[in-house]
């Protein structure tokens, strides 16, 4: 072997040593590069594979393994809600229902009247479900049999301040209508108002209202089977756009021209989408100006109802037409000299309590109106009561049972303008009797017989308990507390002898503001006054009272209260920051009046007003109540802490004396004393 190669082979095996590290690197780098190469590779691979597999079904490649992507849900489910009288309604959710399943949603087909809107409709805030509501006109314009309780409460809630103009935000709903352009005065009326009712409870409207007509000669479509196809037609195509979270262009028309939709790019939101913030912005095609919300009965004067249908809070224009017809009265009266020398004499030129504006407002809030100044309304507490869910707090302190009870009024006028007043001062105000007046007979029955018919309507309504149901067809107790001053009606002493004559118990509530009027006022079950603040200067800030000597007339009434031979009762209603710091002079009244029972209660917000500065920060908690109770407590030491409602913020405190001639409130043996004498 040739020395010289073995020389070379052993010195190449040390040159390779040497620079080993060179040739690591080169692997290294090469390799690298393949790496680099396969991850292009693939990429390109899974591009191609994104443009062929819908964007819906495209699978996530990781690791060798498949995991499903994620999906948003925009549409969880649709309800179907049907009020049917002949089946035409109920055949046409049938229909609809098979049309929602073809695009593989749940659906749920439910009947109005096995529904508890009481129970859960709220619920339809958060499912993600989309309602649909068909709902037929009846006779003289009234829904259905089957669907008579759910429009019943819808329009009470939608009427009602305590429930909100948010109460339903984010329900998704649609409403079709069937009904008889024939009858023209109510064609369609029931559809109409469920669809306003939703929207003034902040419901959103994916679409506009479809409308179907029997009478083919007017009908859109030919006849209102032909009504629903079209609407049905609509109404799947704008699933199947919710489905997508597709949103429907702007119609344009948002209000004061600020278009948030401009805000979401090119597809705007939709006015009533379950995407959409506030339910300022409505649907474009909508018909009528659903301008009003839920607080038209908490007193708001901002809003207009339909039809120029005034609200009973919104009045300020009737009362300040009212005022110029007494000026323009008095002056007329002053030119001539008449002299009205009897009470008959005045009843005959003396004109109605009741305007016939403000009787149609009253009854579209809810009030059953008696004659030209009284009436009686529902309390919620009796709804409460009959469904087995407690009552007020009458039945906690006094054990009046609210299914019984009857919360009425004689005189709707007040002498006060309180600023926690829950009709915002739109109610007739008057320092004495100036109207015609009816008979406390008529009163009585037409009070008995209207609040028995609204509680017919709660026959057979999900919840209602037969029992209760029967019992409260029975008026045992009457709460004239109801709105205004009762014991400024000139025959309020016949009034509540016709009460006790039929074994209904009374619990009369006046503003302190007529001393005369309580001396005189014969006995009643139990006799309160209001006592809203303990200065003069808080009370002219809380009450505003008419008169000009408020404030003797306000002590006057306390000293007659101490005369009076009945169970009396104090009602304080405390305002945080206005009356709840003035403890030394409540105790000084208290021992003025002397009461059997003192109610503390906190104050309750009713909505903005323009007749009030009151906000929620001036409705105290209910720990700062109690504290407030307790401290009065120890004032007056011979008042002690008797009870506790908590859901109305209320405590009850009572003299220590023994009450043995005050026997409890529902029973008849105090009713039949009182009567005699």
């Amino acid at each position: 072997m040739d020395p010289s190669l073995d020389m070379w082979d052993f010195s190449s095996l040390i040159s390779l040593w040497i620079n080993r590290f060179y040739i690591y690197l080169g692997f290294a780098f090469g390799f690298s590069l393949w790496i680099c190469f396969q991850i292009v590779i693939r990429k390109q691979n899974k591009n191609s594979q994104e443009k062929t597999v819908p964007k819906a079904s495209r699978d996530l490649m990781t690791n060798g393994y498949i995991s499903l992507q994620k999906k948003e849900v925009f549409v969880s489910g649709v309800k179907i809600f049907y009020g049917s009288q002949t089946g035409t309604a109920k055949g046409f959710a049938t229909v609809l229902a098979e049309a929602v399943s073809s695009l593989g949603l749940p659906v749920a087909l439910i009947n109005l009247k096995e529904y508890d809107p009481d129970d859960h409709l709220v619920e339809e805030v958060t499912s993600k479900n989309v309602s649909a509501f068909l709902v037929a006109t009846y006779t003289d314009g009234r829904p259905t049999e089957s669907a008579e309780w759910f429009c019943r409460w819808l329009e009470e809630a939608a009427n009602d301040f305590r429930f909100g103009k948010t109460y339903l935000k984010g329900v998704r709903y649609a409403v079709f209508g069937l009904g008889n352009s024939a009858y023209v005065s109510h064609f369609n009326k029931v559809g109409k108002d469920v669809d306003k009712w939703l929207w003034m409870l902040g419901a959103h409207r994916v679409m506009s209202r479809g409308e179907g007509d029997c009478n083919v000669v007017k009908s859109k479509h030919g006849s209102i089977e032909a009504d629903f196809t079209a609407w049905k037609a609509r109404f799947i195509s704008r699933l199947q756009a919710l489905c997508k979270g597709e949103r429907k262009p702007c119609g344009g028309n948002c209000k004061k021209g600020k278009c948030e939709s401009n805000q979401h790019g090119s597809e705007a939101m939709e006015p009533g989408s379950h995407a959409q913030e506030g339910f300022h912005q409505r649907d474009a095609e909508q018909e009528e100006p659903f301008g009003s919300t839920s607080e038209e009965e908490s007193g708001t004067e901002d809003h207009q109802s339909l039809k120029s249908v005034i609200d009973v809070e919104d009045l300020g224009k009737i009362m300040d037409r009212m005022k110029k017809e007494k000026r323009e009265k008095e002056r007329q009266e002053g030119e001539t000299s008449l002299i009205r020398s009897t009470v008959k004499n005045e009843a005959s030129e003396r004109r109605a309590m009741i305007t016939p504006a403000l009787r149609e407002a009253l009854t579209k809030q809810g009030y059953q109106l008696i004659g030209s100044h009284s009436g009686v309304k529902l309390c919620r507490w009796t709804k409460s009561m009959l469904r087995g869910r407690g009552g007020c707090y009458k039945h906690t302190f006094y054990g009046i049972e609210s299914h019984r009870c009857m919360e009425t009024t004689p005189s709707l006028a007040c002498a006060n303008k309180c600023v926690f007043c829950w009709r915002h001062h739109t109610n007739p105000v008057g320092t004495e009797w100036r109207w015609k007046m009816d008979q406390p007979e008529m009163i009585l029955k037409e009070a008995i017989e209207n609040h028995q018919n609204m509680m017919k309507q709660f026959r057979g309504v999900p919840g209602v308990r037969e029992e209760r149901f029967e019992e409260g067809m029975t008026v045992k107790h009457c709460a004239l507390s109801l709105v205004g001053e009762p014991i400024m009606y000139p025959e309020i002493n016949r009034f509540l002898k016709l009460l006790h004559e039929r074994k209904i118990s009374s619990f009369l509530v006046t503003n302190a503001q007529f001393p005369a009027e309580i001396r005189n006022l014969k006995p009643v079950t139990q006799l309160y006054v209001s006592v809203d603040a303990s200065t003069k200067e808080s009370l002219k800030k809380i009450d505003r009272p008419l008169f000009k000597d408020f404030w003797q007339r306000f002590l006057d009434s306390l000293k007659a209260l101490a005369a009076k031979q009945q169970r009396t009762v104090y009602r304080l209603t405390l305002v945080k920051a206005w009356n709840v710091d003035e403890l030394q002079a409540y105790a000084k009244l208290v021992s003025l009046g002397n009461p059997d029972f003192i109610e503390v209660k906190g104050v309750t917000y009713c909505g903005e007003s323009s007749a009030s500065s009151l906000t929620m920060a001036n409705v105290p908690w209910h720990e700062e109540v109690v504290r407030f109770v307790c401290e009065l407590v120890d004032l007056i030491p011979d008042y002690e802490i008797a009870c506790e409602h908590e859901h109305s913020n209320c405590l009850l405190i009572a003299h220590k004396k023994e009450n043995s001639s005050f026997p409890s409130a529902s029973e008849e043996v105090y009713i039949q004393h009182i009567s005699k004498e």
